[in-house]
């Protein structure tokens, strides 16, 4: 699958390598290959919901719910859901950002796996998420990527939740 995802130097600026999916998303056996990767390890673990991070994680996120027998709930940027929300915010290099979900998406117990294209530097790790979740009750089952930075020590920085982490490339 590795050999699906393009690299593109330079983007989005000087000095950065790119990992573009769109090529690996275009591969109708690629892309079958990596949600059966991703769900080959929650599989009989009960998973109740699937939360999919803006933007990447909604491509993945329904279609490992789906694999999963599970519902899919979006984790958005602010103002982007109609409903009463709950909100985490989280410090960036340049700034900070924050992150929403309905109140009502999550039933106390239910167990969750949050999902995301990239685990990078893990600055404002699947932490953020994951305190989301489980504010409104929920368990943490566990964190899924497509692609992991090992280089950026990212895992490291996702604390007490790192033992649930599964990356599929």
């Amino acid at each position: 699958m590795k050999k699906l995802i393009r690299e593109v130097p330079d983007f989005p600026k000087k000095g950065i390598l790119f990992y573009d999916i769109t090529t690996l998303l275009k591969d109708k056996l690629g892309f079958a290959r990596l949600i059966d990767a991703l769900s080959e390890h929650y599989i009989g673990k009960e998973i109740d919901l699937v939360l999919g991070m803006e933007a990447r994680g909604f491509i993945f996120g329904p279609a490992l719910a789906y694999r999963l027998n599970a519902g899919f709930v979006p984790v958005r940027k602010p103002g982007k859901l109609p409903a009463e929300t709950e909100k985490v915010s989280y410090d960036l290099e340049y700034g900070s950002n924050s992150l929403e979900m309905h109140k009502d998406a999550i039933k106390k117990g239910q167990r969750v796996l949050i999902v995301d294209d990239l685990l990078g530097h893990g600055r404002h790790s699947r932490r953020d998420p994951a305190q989301l979740a489980s504010g409104l009750g929920a368990q943490i089952a566990g964190l899924a990527f497509v692609v992991e930075l090992d280089f950026l020590k990212g895992r490291e920085k996702t604390g007490k939740i790192r033992r649930l982490l599964a990356a599929a490339l």
